[in-house]
């Protein structure tokens, strides 16, 4: 036999099937919008956390309602201000806000709800304390404060 009977053919690539990607980058797009938390309030208060050793995650986050209590840019250093949604408020203001909220959760929700109180960490007792107050008031008993990790 001879050599070079065989010849080498030459192999071309075949091209990439890309009719499935379409359905791939839809499938990731549609579990980016079901994951993915949009935020309903944008804080206008500027606040630090304090830090804390024994945390707990929040369970059953839709019966959560949150209050933010810190400073205002361009006010005195010294005052601090209560926000409730997207309004700044007073302590007054509270009861109607916590009801409002229980107004507007579903009927399960409604005794787990909890308020969460997003304080800076140089805020005085007296407002937290005010605020406490209110709240007891308008039977808004389960309340937690938020921290970071120490």
């Amino acid at each position: 036999m001879k050599r070079g009977v065989f010849r080498r053919r030459r192999h071309d690539m075949p091209g990439l099937n890309t009719a499935a990607l379409p359905d791939l980058i839809f499938t990731v797009l549609f579990f980016f919008m079901i994951v993915t938390h949009m935020r309903d309030v944008n804080p206008q208060v500027r606040y630090q956390v304090p830090q804390g050793t024994e945390l707990q995650k929040l369970t059953h986050k839709s019966a959560v309602s949150y209050i933010y209590i810190g400073r205002v840019k361009g006010a005195p250093v010294d005052s601090f201000y209560i926000q409730l949604n997207d309004k700044l408020a007073t302590i007054g203001d509270i009861k109607s806000y916590v009801e409002q909220e229980r107004a507007q959760m579903s009927s399960d929700d409604q005794p787990r709800m909890t308020v969460s109180i997003k304080a800076d960490r140089d805020v005085p007792y007296g407002i937290i304390s005010g605020v406490k107050q209110a709240l007891q008031e308008s039977f808004a008993l389960k309340i937690n404060y938020s921290a970071s990790k120490k």
